[in-house]
């Protein structure tokens, strides 16, 4: 039976089980032996990881082709713009191609929130703003890409979903196993 673990990785945490550094891990967090990501998220990323214990889930979900919408909120330096905006949404040019329409929109930072550690670097003089992004592609580092190209670096990323996976209210370094087959029909 395929089971599901969604994990709610906080910030300077990796995405996998080993470091020859010594720092935190999955280990740190995740006790359920056979799991493995799907799919990625960077240490300075936070919010949901996708585990599984079923490697053919593992390729669906991870798998590009089967483009999984992923949905982060993001809070970039300067107040975002309607032009930026407009740009996330039809497709930004980056060093590796153009990248695939997104759904993006502003926001304001949302009232579930978590505290970072450690927080965000604030500058007195520049504002900080929010938008909640969705893209269908996973190439490498590419919601901070695709908001610096726009003129709005992120300052911090939060992923809430990954195709029908939500956070929904998992606290900060918490999981919960999902058991049932048949987790994306």
């Amino acid at each position: 039976m395929s089971s599901v673990l969604l994990f709610n990785k906080p910030f300077n945490v990796l995405c996998q089980f080993t470091d020859d550094l010594g720092r935190e891990t999955l280990a740190d967090f995740i006790k359920n032996p056979g799991f493995y990501a799907a799919g990625r998220l960077d240490r300075d990323s936070e919010g949901l990881l996708v585990l599984t214990n079923d490697g053919q889930l593992q390729h669906q979900i991870s798998d590009p082709k089967h483009k999984l919408p992923k949905t982060y909120w993001v809070q970039v330096e300067g107040q975002i713009d309607s032009t930026a905006i407009d740009k996330l949404c039809k497709g930004v040019v980056l060093k590796d191609g153009l990248t695939k329409p997104a759904q993006a929109q502003a926001t304001s930072e949302p009232d579930w929130l978590w505290p970072r550690n450690p927080p965000i670097r604030e500058r007195q003089s520049i504002p900080t703003s929010w938008l909640k992004l969705t893209i269908t592609e996973g190439r490498n580092r590419q919601v901070r890409r695709m908001t610096a190209a726009v003129g709005f670096p992120t300052l911090r990323l939060i992923r809430t979903q990954v195709g029908p996976f939500k956070l929904d209210g998992l606290a900060l370094g918490q999981s919960q196993l999902i058991k049932q087959t048949n987790l994306l029909k």
